[in-house]
């Protein structure tokens, strides 16, 4: 029975197998095989029935004609459709541009709607060739956005794409953000933390930069940035970001590092010195305001002061902030 197949779009075709070409050739010297014809034979055409239950061996070249030539107008109709399709969107970002010099401005555009916003950056991430950096910050992602995330991540780490990912150390912690790091990990990315992100960012080949409004509801308007100096800029941003970052390991054992405790703790104290409030403190490091008055109260307890201003003051006299930071266990 004939199992190997060529697929060709939406249909199979045999490929012909060695009782095949077996039946093949008994039937063009004349003689009549017992055995049952292999399906390959007819699915190809080179044999025919015939009144009488028997079979006609036919040509290859014949048979080709009669098998080859729907795929091959198939091929050629896809061909005509994705000729049309590139002439279409050509002539269409001719008037985007000219739209665009028309307003003054061709390098920025203003995206809104969460709906809309998603679907551009998906439609972005599929067409990116080489390379997708992006910085995500304020602590765990929801899982609803983790995997529309990784529809479109795991193909482009699949074509090759190279993504590197920064997050904030509070991730660390963050069980479906883990998760969705050792799926990427695992198809080639590189995630690190830091303390503190400098803000949202999504870079495509760095040809397009997405960032939240500064201004407006940030999930709720984007900007598109395809301006070269720009990109460049926010590229940088992002590369000064990656060289102090930590890399994320994704192996479970590894979740709950020292690291977490130590640098969170004193960039929370280093806030804290700068006058901060708790709830800036929390927004800006990406955690709850229960966790910051936390490592609050643990730093006091350590130096036994009774207020805020009296744990600056100990914390500045002592340097504490100035030197390698000490084990989580000494404070």
């Amino acid at each position: 029975m004939c199992t190997n197949l060529v697929i060709a779009g939406e249909s199979s075709m045999p490929e012909i197998c060695e009782e095949g070409l077996s039946f093949y050739a008994e039937a063009l010297r004349g003689s009549e095989p017992s055995d049952e014809c292999p399906e390959c034979l007819l699915s190809l055409g080179l044999l025919r029935r015939i009144p009488g239950g028997r079979f006609a061996a036919v040509p290859p070249g014949l048979a080709a004609n009669t098998v080859t030539r729907p795929m091959e107008r198939t091929i050629e109709e896809a061909q005509r459709a994705l000729s049309a399709a590139r002439t279409s969107l050509h002539r269409a970002e001719e008037v985007y541009w000219d739209s665009a010099r028309g307003d003054g401005d061709t390098s920025i555009r203003v995206i809104r709607g969460a709906d809309v916003i998603s679907a551009t950056l998906s439609s972005a991430v599929h067409s990116c060739h080489e390379e997708l950096l992006t910085a995500q910050p304020a602590g765990g992602r929801p899982q609803e956005l983790l995997r529309k995330a990784l529809d479109s991540d795991l193909p482009a780490l699949e074509r090759g794409i190279r993504q590197r990912t920064i997050y904030q150390h509070t991730v660390r912690t963050h069980g479906p953000t883990l998760s969705y790091v050792e799926r990427i990990s695992a198809a080639g990315a590189e995630v690190r933390t830091l303390d503190e992100v400098f803000d949202r960012l999504i870079v495509c080949d760095r040809r397009i930069a997405f960032i939240p409004d500064p201004v407006e509801e940030r999930r709720q308007v984007a900007l598109a940035i395809e301006h070269p100096g720009v990109v460049r800029y926010l590229v940088g941003l992002f590369e000064h970001s990656w060289v102090r970052a930590t890399p994320l390991p994704h192996t479970p054992s590894e979740y709950r590092p020292p690291l977490l405790l130590d640098e969170t703790r004193k960039a929370v104290l280093q806030l804290m010195v700068n006058g901060y409030t708790d709830k800036t403190i929390a927004s800006r490091l990406g955690m709850s305001v229960r966790t910051v008055a936390t490592h609050m109260a643990k730093a006091s307890e350590a130096f036994d002061s009774r207020s805020r201003a009296q744990l600056a003051y100990l914390i500045a006299r002592a340097g504490l902030l100035d030197e390698e930071f000490p084990e989580a266990s000494e404070l």
